[in-house]
């Protein structure tokens, strides 16, 4: 028997049975409006960026009052079966609908389709999945553009030429992937004066092997590169702090994905140079709110692009982008 088979037998023993459920679409207040459950799952939960993604999606249900979120994803974002079965439950427990950043592009395809199959929706946020088109929308930032964005950082902060390093995150990841190329891409493009001296190592999923990584690659490159870039948060503080070690601050020009605290003081002491933003709360509410557009039959637009912008030394205390240095979180 294949794991869908046995999830649709799942879903049809839990409707026959007539269990109690908490979550059921049926549920209603005193006034007869009806009371919508959305489960929010996103990559990990420990990381900043998840926790604005999650005040993002808390806020829009404040602000509709007829929407219960139920916020639940693994811990690390390497545990893509963790995701499944996140996803596998909440299709057991008919949730209204799902809103998801899957892992990886390819693995939550056969999930997203049985949540389909059992009626219920899923909107995708953060990052795609390669295979559209049982979704209702796609919620997330333009990552190719914001890659472009790096590099162009990058090279303007390196004077236009040199040696750079591109420190990639995991396999199977959208959003990273699509920032890599953007990156790559943007260099190739319109910064012919720098040269791209690794560009197929990995970094890892947390800050630690992050650190481990960069140290290994910064120590083989030593006093050939000029600047490096790391693709999402844990990276970026795993990169920061390789750089900091080494004695490389100030040396070692340096762009992020994602800030943090480390990340954002590191723009006022030379250690960082660039961090390219989103903006995860607004994430967070479009995404729920395009699912509760769907669910009360209004048309939602098939992508939504929620904005991508580049915080510096120079621009770091203007109230745009301390707003998205530091954006609430849950």
């Amino acid at each position: 028997m294949t794991p869908r088979i046995f999830l649709v037998g799942i879903l049809a023993l839990a409707v026959g049975c007539g269990g109690d459920d908490t979550s059921s679409t049926e549920t209603n207040t005193g006034s007869g409006e009806k009371q919508y459950t959305i489960a929010v799952i996103p990559k990990g939960t420990s990381h900043v960026f998840w926790k604005s993604v999650h005040a993002g999606a808390q806020n829009a249900a404040d602000e509709l009052g007829n929407v219960m979120v139920l916020w639940k994803g693994p811990l690390l974002e390497s545990d893509t079966k963790g995701q499944v079965d996140v996803v596998q439950d909440f299709i057991v427990k008919k949730v209204d609908g799902i809103c998801l950043a899957p892992l990886d592009s390819q693995a939550l395809i056969e999930h997203v389709n049985v949540a389909k199959e059992a009626g219920i929706p899923v909107v995708i946020f953060d990052s795609g999945l390669d295979d559209e088109s049982n979704t209702v929308s796609y919620v997330a930032t333009d990552n190719w553009h914001g890659g472009e964005l790096a590099a162009q950082t990058l090279a303007e902060s390196i004077g236009g030429k040199g040696n750079v390093i591109l420190l990639r995150y995991k396999t199977g990841s959208e959003s990273t992937e699509q920032r890599e190329e953007g990156f790559l891409a943007k260099l190739k493009e319109a910064y012919p004066e720098v040269n791209v001296i690794s560009s197929d190592q990995y970094a890892g999923v947390t800050p630690e092997e992050a650190f481990a990584n960069a140290t290994q690659i910064l120590q083989k490159y030593e006093g050939q590169v000029n600047g490096i870039f790391a693709v999402c948060e844990p990276n970026g503080e795993g990169v920061r702090k390789a750089i900091e070690q080494l004695g490389l601050t100030g040396k070692v020009k340096f762009v992020g994905f994602d800030p943090n605290e480390p990340l954002i003081d590191g723009l006022s002491n030379d250690q960082v140079h660039g961090i390219v933003l989103q903006d995860p709360v607004k994430m967070g509410y479009e995404a729920v709110m395009s699912m509760m557009k769907h669910l009360q039959g209004e048309e939602v637009e098939k992508r939504i692009v929620t904005g991508e912008y580049v915080a510096t030394p120079e621009n770091m205390n203007t109230e745009e982008m301390q707003r998205l240095l530091k954006p609430e979180q849950y």
